[in-house]
């Protein structure tokens, strides 16, 4: 069977460097905001090309905490409106729920699945305060053209790159112009199955704001910048010293990975030959990472029973689109009766093909024979 993802293998040459680092942070003794993760901190952010990152738990808790910030400054308040697309890992809703915001479900473009900039200004009111781009898959968002909806609209522009880690603009950047003089900020996952994951779970927000990132380093410990003294009503949401370490080892290489994700997907796109498979677009730029490569078939279940009796194992990125989920269909929300076909198409329709930077040309040359055979 041909694994949708191979996470020891993805792991496997870091081994001998995880048991090393493991005795350097055990020996240390200091295995909560110590020089691990202060060193992946200034690592990443250079990386991103910002000027701040604050390391945390988890991807969730890295929006969470972005928007608890703003509240914090004043550029938010409870029960403000932020755009969001309604094709997405429900994450991205549950944190503007989870910092007391309301989400505006906007539909995507079919072609990229990504939030349709064309439709969001008219789902602006007077409450919306913020715009939460979503890069699925690992294909940056349409952000030249939100960043202006949101200079024109003085709104703050907030991004998930919880599966885009190493993605560039057309500017070479892996960091966005600031719309509007508000500074924004990005929130990034480091669960294992991500392209940059560690061995547990992980996250981390990028900002250019100095401002909030001095309120983010606080929440993040208990609302606290010194020792028992708290400033702000924080959690505990930390990216531990362990997993600071592993990810130390296995930054040097994202790009290179990337790239190895990037020439899979060019295989894919160009070699795959099946009018029952619509494959999806890319402009060949450095603006897509393949953290997921996704096609689309109408019948998904023939499609993957398929695959399976031939060993190619497949998921669904996702099945059931949030808007239809049993937790928003309580009287507050009441979400499952919205129409959003596209969403719903795309929910319905999408099956992920194996893809990692551990892919064999074998397994490669085995998954498309066996796709034009279909």
């Amino acid at each position: 069977m041909i694994p949708f993802l191979d996470l020891k293998k993805i792991n496997e040459p870091y081994e001998t460097a995880f048991q090393e680092k493991l005795q350097t942070v055990l020996h240390n003794g200091w295995y909560i905001l110590g020089k691990e993760a202060e060193t992946f901190e200034k690592a990443f952010a250079e990386y991103c090309q910002s000027k701040y990152c604050i390391g945390v738990g988890n991807g969730l808790d890295a929006l969470i905490l972005i928007f608890k910030g703003y509240i914090e400054l004043g550029k938010f308040q409870k029960g403000d409106e932020v755009i969001v697309p309604a094709n997405t890992y429900i994450a991205s809703i549950l944190a503007i729920l989870q910092a007391d915001l309301v989400p505006v479900l906007v539909e995507p473009r079919l072609e990229t699945y990504n939030i349709n900039p064309d439709l969001i200004e008219e789902k602006i009111t007077s409450k919306t305060k913020a715009i939460l781009a979503v890069h699925l898959y690992g294909q940056l968002s349409e952000m030249d053209k939100i960043n202006e909806i949101a200079e024109k609209h003085n709104l703050i522009v907030v991004e998930d790159a919880a599966q885009s880690h190493g993605a560039e603009n057309n500017l070479k950047s892996k960091i966005y112009p600031e719309a509007s003089g508000l500074k924004s900020a990005i929130a990034y996952s480091f669960y294992p199955g991500k392209n940059l994951g560690c061995l547990g779970d992980g996250g981390a927000i990028t900002t250019n704001d100095a401002e909030l990132a001095k309120v983010l380093f606080s929440l993040r410990n208990y609302g606290s910048e010194k020792k028992y003294q708290n400033e702000y009503v924080g959690v505990n949401s930390r990216l531990d010293e362990l997993q600071a370490g592993f990810l130390n080892l296995k930054l040097p290489n994202l790009d290179a990975d990337n790239e190895k994700r990037r020439k899979i997907a060019k295989r894919y796109l160009s070699e795959i030959k099946n009018d029952k498979i619509i494959l999806p677009f890319w402009d060949f730029s450095n603006n897509h990472v393949f953290h997921l490569f996704v096609i689309r078939t109408e019948n998904r279940n023939n499609l993957q029973d398929y695959l399976t009796q031939n060993n190619i194992q497949t998921l669904i990125h996702y099945p059931i689109p949030p808007h239809k989920q049993k937790a928003f269909s309580s009287e507050t929300s009441r979400w499952n009766n919205l129409s959003l076909p596209v969403t719903e198409k795309i929910h319905n329709e999408v099956l992920s093909l194996p893809m990692s930077p551990v892919l064999t040309e074998f397994e490669v040359d085995f998954i498309i024979e066996i796709l034009n055979q279909y």
